[in-house]
């Protein structure tokens, strides 16, 4: 019995842990698209609510009836490393356009469990009529109906909405295309991680800075992130001891978990001191370990290693794109020839295109090489192994890890 309880406790702890980065990789699992990973999550939903609550101040809401698991999380500083991304094609990031009518839309599918993409589209563009400093929404152009397909494309992909006759590509040829969908109102609410709803955002910025009397005049789009992403559970501007002390653990297991490494010359005093603490390096060992991480701690800072690269959205190395083997081929030069110049980078690959002409052909162009480059320094940068200064691009320490040996041959 004894050894049966013992499996039956490593058992458990090894199926929170591969929950705990199954979610970390995919904050939303839906059990139309992995019914394993949602019933693995389901079941142990309570420790794994318990340990994102401790360890990163985030919130899990499992829903077993609507077949859902979202975990709300939050950066401490808003970056744009992860932006949404297109169904179509490219994959291309969304812009800003593409970003306003995925909240046009989800604002507008609130209002009814059953729409067609033609009553959505024009509630839509009664929506942007209305709303200061939006532009108007004309579906009659293509440019438009492209932008809003990619939004509508996005929401099904997270199950918000669900075609039940038609497709929404279909709208991108025709604007009297016909689509029938059913919307999950719950989960489009769910989609929102901000810790301050937007409607709030307005109220909050005017009770914060008040000036003679009056209400400070609410300018849209500034500080806005700021305002979203803040946690009363901190205290503001006048944190007690216990709510400093918090932050620091939050904010810094949450760094760790969300970049690639993390070096100490980046943390703030607070976090400094607390990765530095006994307390906070027991802590950050037992959350690497019951996550199923290898911490791997360095004088010049933290990194967590997945061995099953579950945890991640992105891999590197990966010959997945160009831009990461180009990365790879290029971050030896940056260890072991020191900073070099950007020009450097670009020459590197431009020979890298002249010695391999038929790979790459999205770059065997005029400007190919400077295209390349750039794209391969933005995925080292990503990643945490090179940093750009002016016109300088330097290796970082965690680049030591891709270096590649090479053996000396004696002569005999």
């Amino acid at each position: 019995m004894s050894s049966l309880a013992n499996q039956l406790v490593r058992a458990e702890k090894e199926e929170i842990a591969r929950a705990i980065r199954t979610l970390l990789g995919r904050p939303l699992v839906s059990l139309h698209d992995d019914p394993a990973a949602f019933d693995l999550i389901r079941r142990r939903r309570q420790p794994l609510i318990q340990w994102f609550d401790y360890f990163c101040g985030w919130r899990l809401v499992v829903e077993p009836r609507q077949g859902y698991a979202r975990l709300v999380k939050v950066r401490s500083e808003p970056g744009p490393t992860r932006p949404a991304r297109r169904r179509r094609t490219t994959r291309a990031p969304f812009d800003r356009r593409r970003y306003t009518l995925l909240c046009l839309c989800a604002a507008e599918l609130l209002t009814s469990p059953v729409t067609t993409i033609g009553m959505l589209a024009q509630r839509v563009v009664q929506a942007a009529a209305v709303e200061p400093g939006v532009p108007a929404f004309d579906p009659v152009r293509n440019d438009e109906r492209a932008a809003f397909v990619d939004a509508l494309k996005l929401l099904e992909h997270y199950g918000a909405v669900t075609a039940m006759d038609g497709a929404t590509d279909a709208y991108l040829d025709d604007e009297d295309a016909k689509v029938l969908y059913r919307v999950d109102t719950t989960r489009v609410i769910r989609l929102l991680s901000a810790p301050v709803p937007p409607s709030r955002v307005a109220a909050a910025r005017e009770q914060a800075h008040p000036a003679a009397g009056e209400a400070a005049p609410f300018v849209p789009g500034e500080g806005v992130l700021e305002a979203l992403v803040a946690e009363a559970r901190y205290g503001g501007d006048e944190p007690t001891e216990t709510q400093r002390n918090l932050w620091a653990r939050h904010s810094l297991i949450r760094r760790l978990l969300d970049e690639p490494v993390v070096y100490r010359d980046e943390l703030t005093p607070a976090q400094a001191a607390y990765a530095a603490s006994l307390t906070g390096r027991q802590l950050l060992r037992r959350a690497a370990e019951e996550a199923g991480f290898v911490l791997e701690e360095r004088a010049e800072g933290f990194l967590l290693v997945d061995p099953d690269a579950v945890a991640t959205d992105t891999r590197f190395p990966d010959d997945g794109s160009h831009a990461k083997v180009a990365a790879l081929l290029m971050l030896d030069l940056l260890v072991t020839s020191g900073p070099v110049t950007a020009a450097r980078l670009d020459e590197e690959a431009a020979r890298l295109l002249r010695r391999f002409p038929q790979w790459a052909k999205a770059y065997q162009s005029d400007g190919g090489g400077p295209r390349l480059a750039a794209d391969a320094l933005e995925v080292l940068t990503l990643f945490g192994l090179a940093r750009r200064s002016g016109d300088r691009v330097a290796a970082l320490p965690a680049a030591a890890r891709y270096r590649v040996e090479r053996a000396v041959q004696e002569d005999s």
